[in-house]
């Protein structure tokens, strides 16, 4: 069992106002469980959220993104967790040093959410990535209503809006108030129950109740 699952660590550390500090404890066994380099990637994360705060917003999805894209190496599920499908926590993601596309997005959605960005601006998205010719996940931030969300990717590490991103097809977008049907301009209709959000629900009720 990873050590993020024995850790009570709340969806609430995100979003609260006061500094983002992980406990000594977790600190100690994620060295002595993974070693001193992966220590120093999550103490680089808990820094970076804290200095980034006071940022404006197209600061902060930079360096999100960028730490994201640079701390975290890609690997499939199967070949990371021996699963099919699963979607890690920002601490697994970053003990381990590894993650799929999936796990890039919940990274950075959870270092956004943190530094201060409104939920409401923030959708994960489904897209399929047509130069790969598969189903991909990525990060988009609306500063407002009606405008082409920008597009935070693993593949293509530059910010774009989405109308520069010929290669993704929108499929769907949510976050943790729902799910969205993707239109290429926008946000999309809410749909609320739909299972097409079940792993996200599955992994905030493992944040929240630490394990």
């Amino acid at each position: 069992m990873l050590l993020f699952v024995s850790i009570s660590l709340s969806f609430q550390v995100f979003t609260r106002v006061e500094p983002f500090a992980l406990s000594d404890t977790l600190l100690q066994q994620t060295e002595q469980r993974y070693g001193d380099i992966p220590l120093q990637r999550v103490l680089r994360w808990q820094a970076l959220i804290n200095n980034s705060r006071g940022n404006n917003d197209w600061n902060k999805l930079h360096k999100a993104n960028d730490f994201a894209n640079r701390e975290v190496s890609y690997a499939s599920d199967e070949a990371h967790w021996g699963r099919s499908d699963y979607w890690a926590t920002p601490l697994e993601s970053l003990q381990t040093g590894a993650g799929d596309c999936e796990d890039y997005v919940i990274l950075k959605y959870f270092m956004l959410r943190a530094m201060g960005v409104e939920e409401n601006k923030l959708r994960l998205m489904y897209v399929r990535a047509l130069t790969q010719n598969e189903p991909h996940m990525v990060l988009t931030y609306t500063e407002k209503p009606g405008q082409y969300p920008l597009v935070l990717d693993n593949i293509n590490p530059k910010i774009l809006p989405a109308n520069k991103r010929t290669d993704l097809r929108p499929v769907y977008a949510f976050n943790a108030s729902g799910l969205w049907m993707a239109k290429a301009q926008g946000l999309g209709n809410k749909v609320e129950n739909s299972a097409g959000v079940a792993q996200w629900q599955q992994l905030l009720e493992r944040i929240e109740h630490g394990n």
